[in-house]
């Protein structure tokens, strides 16, 4: 299958990178290669790219599509979490430009092989890097009901979270569940069904909150931001695109600690913590997407764009 992916958001999130020719610019969620393609064009012969992704399809594809610019790439299969290691390995240790596009590819959710979608019955799997030899099926069939629930409650943000844990563990007592079809009905069964009528397909919430539990996305990006916004050059930003409501949190509460990280009470009269900003944010509130970019693209519908520029 072809690796397809409409990139979201992309004029407002190369334009709010501000790219200099001479700069060096990490895209730490590849993909199709869509904004790092747009920021290539940007560059100058002295320009770099640096692309990351965990997904050995991904790196095909965008290393097809970036062909033209390959005198200015360098492409890393990695998760973007190792993103300072991974550069200072080809002794780069600080950028002008990051951008991440958080959360599942339409190669993903598309090429039903993959195991995200639950519109199709096929074997459970999910995994962003298939090196990773958990699966979605082990977590399935070997999380304990309460911690079912806790995944399914925080990042699915389901209010039949915990019917749907129950429902899954009573189901796996007679045959492991191996398959999304067969997930999607066990959740389906969770669910009232005047509410399976009218709230979009049943199965959505806890695919996604596998998925980010499976891939560790939250932790991932909890971990690395600090890191990311240190290796930024003065005057350069990190522009991060999110698809959920508990990333978007994360991204705007730590853009907001290095903006302002003193922790002296608000009655002192000046700072003694010592903590000193590490620059500005842009975004006081997120960028969305065009009514035009809506009608086009429908999975832009949920995404949101949070910039940050360093200040040294």
């Amino acid at each position: 299958m072809e690796f397809k992916h409409q990139s979201v958001l992309l004029e407002e999130t190369v334009g709010n990178l501000r790219v200099k020719p001479d700069g060096t610019y990490v895209d730490g969620t590849l993909g199709g290669g869509g904004h790092a393609f747009a920021v290539c064009q940007r560059l100058s012969a002295k320009g770099r790219l640096i692309g990351i992704d965990q997904d050995e399809a991904a790196i095909k594809a965008a290393g097809e599509r970036l062909q033209d610019f390959k005198e200015n790439v360098t492409i890393i299969r990695s998760n973007y979490c190792n993103m300072k290691k991974e550069l200072q390995k080809i002794g780069i240790t600080s950028v002008d430009g990051i951008v991440l596009d958080l959360g599942v590819s339409s190669y993903q959710l598309d090429n039903s092989e993959r195991g995200f979608t639950y519109r199709e019955d096929v074997p459970l799997d999910m995994r962003m890097d298939q090196r990773n030899p958990r699966t979605a099926k082990d977590i399935v069939n070997h999380y304990s009901e309460s911690e079912l629930y806790r995944v399914i409650r925080d990042y699915g943000e389901d209010k039949f979270a915990k019917n749907i844990a129950k429902h899954i563990c009573l189901a796996r007592q007679e045959k492991c569940i191996e398959t999304t079809g067969e997930l999607a009905e066990i959740i389906k069964h969770a669910i009232p069904m005047k509410i399976r009528a009218t709230g979009g397909h049943p199965a959505k919430r806890t695919f996604q909150a596998i998925r980010i539990e499976l891939n560790q996305e939250l932790d991932v990006l909890r971990n690395s931001l600090d890191d990311m916004i240190d290796m930024l050059n003065d005057e350069g930003r990190i522009c991060i695109i999110t698809f959920h409501s508990l990333e978007d949190r994360i991204v705007k509460n730590i853009f907001r600690k290095n903006e302002n990280p003193c922790t002296c009470p608000p009655e002192f009269p000046l700072c003694v913590c010592g903590k000193k900003s590490k620059g500005r944010v842009i975004t006081r509130k997120p960028v969305l997407p065009s009514e035009e970019e809506l009608q086009y693209n429908s999975r832009s519908k949920s995404a949101k764009l949070r910039v940050f520029e360093r200040s040294k």
